[in-house]
């Protein structure tokens, strides 16, 4: 942590601001305090005085909770994220104003993961940068992808990184290990970001630049857009169902974190910063859903940066998109895995990960 953000977290624990303007951080202050912001957007493990970003560093980690610090051997809350009432006061503005600074990103050494939708679209607007995509062959993302960046004049920037069924089973094993868990969906989202990752580190970058949590804030689940009705949220109104989204973030950005610098690069998540988040939590429930438009203020607050074709298009889930899901189905089927045995994908995962990545059998301990 250099000494500019080790004084503006200084300055937030004093003041209990849980955006302080920041892309979010983790780890150890000059006093010895450990660290780690409410949306846990870095990572630090602990182990007696020892920390770590990478748990496998550490014989025994432990990983520091969202918004918490860590001090002589206590662990104690230090911010929760806000919950301000709705503010109807030019909500397209404010996301717009908040965009401007989160994607002031310094684009040397950096690649972008680039899947055609608003989100990557947007972190790719204002980067000179290479666009990665990556799936099956003839997948939705690879259309989407080529469309958009059609769109937006970037053909000549994307790079197209078709996966066999051969790179898909070698990298099962090699995602479960670097994430610590074998559970299906946390395995099958995982490995699209290992491989376009580890296709980026292979071209010689150390950066990659992802749309990470513009759904979660912004409403882009249909379990959030279709509040309350949903079995799937307990909230009874949308904004409620964002906020239970919103407190799954920290797990997701766990998994999503390890898959990428498993690889050897460094995430950069723009969409993440204090001042977008703050932006979000302040919108009505008719700017983050609207009739059949999700991450409505995100994608008109887009217009003045992308082609309206980019801001409106539909995406499927990163597993989906790239068809690496169906093709993990399909490597557990023919290692004897029917899909009539209970959770057949995990046991086919569990079945890939030796004795070298016995904790991937389990979730990293936490307080």
């Amino acid at each position: 942590m250099d000494d500019a953000l080790a004084a503006t977290v200084r300055g937030a624990l004093a003041d209990g601001d849980p955006l302080p303007g920041t892309y979010g951080f983790a780890g150890e202050l000059p006093d010895g305090r450990l660290v780690r912001d409410v949306l846990g957007r870095d990572l630090c493990y602990y182990d007696g005085d020892a920390w770590r970003r990478n748990p496998g560093d550490l014989a025994d980690p432990t990983l520091l909770p969202a918004g918490h610090v860590r001090e002589d051997g206590e662990t104690r809350r230090a911010w929760r994220l806000p919950d301000p009432p709705a503010s109807d006061d030019s909500p397209v503005e404010s996301v717009r104003g908040a965009l401007d600074a989160a994607l002031d990103v310094p684009d040397d050494d950096l690649a972008v993961a680039f899947s055609g939708g608003v989100d990557s679209a947007l972190v790719a607007a204002e980067l000179d940068a290479p666009l990665y995509v990556v799936g099956y062959e003839d997948c939705a993302d690879i259309e989407a992808a080529r469309e958009s960046a059609a769109a937006m004049g970037r053909s000549d920037d994307l790079r197209v990184h078709e996966v066999t069924l051969a790179d898909v089973e070698a990298a099962v094993p090699e995602a479960a290990r670097a994430i610590g868990r074998t559970d299906a969906m946390a395995v099958q989202i995982a490995l699209p970001l290992y491989l376009v990752a580890d296709r980026v580190a292979g071209d010689g970058f150390s950066r990659l630049a992802l749309g990470q949590g513009a759904d979660e804030l912004f409403g882009g689940y249909a379990k959030v857009a279709a509040a309350p009705e949903d079995p799937r949220t307990d909230a009874d109104t949308v904004r409620g169902a964002r906020r239970e989204v919103l407190e799954t973030l920290p797990g997701q950005l766990e998994r999503d974190m390890r898959a990428v610098r498993a690889a050897g690069v460094d995430p950069v998540t723009p969409l993440l910063h204090d001042d977008v988040v703050r932006a979000a939590l302040e919108l009505p429930e008719a700017w983050l859903v609207s009739g059949d438009v999700r991450k409505r203020a995100l994608r008109e607050a887009a217009r003045e940066r992308l082609p309206d074709v980019v801001c409106d298009r539909e995406k499927k889930a990163v597993q989906y998109g790239s068809l690496v899901a169906r093709e993990v189905d399909r490597l557990a089927r023919q290692a004897g895995f029917k899909r009539r045995m209970d959770d057949h994908v995990t046991k086919y995962v569990e079945s890939r990960v030796d004795d070298r990545g016995e904790s991937a059998n389990r979730a990293s301990r936490r307080d």
